[in-house]
This record gives C-alpha cells, structure tokens and sequence, in this order.
C-alpha cells in the first residue's frame, strides 16, 4: 500500500470511530481516535512530513514546504487535546466539548492534507517512492507511541529518539492498564483451590 492511501485508510478509520462518538459519546470510543491519532502523528512526523520536506526543498516547491509546516502546528495542536481527553474522565463536563473541539480540528486537517498536501505528494515523489515510503510507515505503526506526547520534539532527529522512548514507555503502561483491567474485571488468576497435599 502506498504512503497517501496508508494515511487515507488511518483517515478513515479515525473517521468511523468519530462518528460513533457522535451518535454516541463515551470514554471507551476517545481512548480508541487517541491512540489511533497518537500513532498516526507519529510516522507523519517521523516520515512522511520530513520526505515531503526534503522532496520540496530539492524540487523548490515552497508551497509543499508550507503546507508540511502547517500540517505539524495542527498537529501540536491535536497533540495537546488529545492529551487532554486522554486524562479527562466521561463525566467531567469538558470531556465531550473538548473531543467536539478535537473532531472539528482533525477534519479540517485531514480536508487539508488529503486536498492539496497529497497533491504536492503526488508531484514530488514518483510511484515507487510512494510504495517504500508506505512500507516504511506501516513498519513504523507498529512500533510507535500510542498516547499523544506534545512536548515531545515533531522534527528529526529529536523526534525519531524521543519517539523510541516514548513507544516503550507507552507499550508497557498498556500493558499495566490490561492487566490491572482483566483483574478487576473479576478475572482470577486461576479458578482452582490449592489441594491439601496431606490428605
């Protein structure tokens, strides 16, 4: 899959998951489009964003260079409200203003990257730089942060060294939320008593 159409695919998933809070508001369906989004910011800022940059610099395509520059500052600021969602519990009264906030902003992000970004995309990088780079990020997918981190750096190199200590940090405190989940979700260790050995 190309790098445009992997990005697209992630659209539209974060998409789906918006229109389900909209129909439906709840704290189970916001931790889903923040680690959606969370990974997602990531490998642009790690890949696509920083290709596009040095394709339109040796092309002289100020105009791709912008709207790169742009895409990150509406990142910045996605990065904060979903770290703020992300804290906020369903109850408290900015939870469901706050995500209304996020939604409008992450749509109007994506009209602008999948509108002229991809455009300058498609001038800058040729079929088979489009597949690599779609290799690339879905590699990348795999292994990046899944909270929105926005202090952390949105530019290489900072972001490439930053983002590996933030995706361990973040795969392990997953793990801890699944497993303190599944034990007082009423799950035992184990059903079984211990046998009297002496009877």
């Amino acid at each position: 899959m190309d790098a445009l159409a992997l990005l697209k695919k992630d659209h539209q998933t974060v998409e789906k998951l918006f229109a389900r809070f909209e129909k439906k508001p709840s704290k189970e369906i916001a931790d889903r489009f923040v680690r959606e989004l969370s990974v997602h910011a990531v490998v642009e800022e790690q890949l696509f964003y920083p290709a596009m940059r040095k394709a339109a610099e040796a092309q002289e395509l100020e105009e791709a260079e912008d709207g790169v520059l742009e895409a990150l500052e509406e990142h910045h600021v996605a990065k904060w409200l979903l770290s703020e969602i992300e804290g906020l519990d369903e109850d408290d009264e900015r939870f469901e203003p706050k995500c209304k906030v996020l939604i409008e902003s992450v749509r109007h992000h994506v009209k602008e990257e999948e509108g002229p970004l991809f455009r300058f995309a498609r001038r800058l990088f040729k079929r088979d730089q489009l597949d690599d780079l779609g290799k690339l990020l879905q590699k990348a997918k795999k292994i990046a942060p899944t909270h929105p981190h926005p202090r952390a750096p949105d530019e290489p190199p900072g972001n490439l060294l930053a983002g590996g200590l933030a995706a361990i940090l973040d795969r392990g405190r997953d793990a801890m939320k699944g497993l303190i989940a599944s034990r007082t979700n009423g799950k035992p260790r184990s059903s079984r008593r211990p046998r009297d050995l002496h009877a």
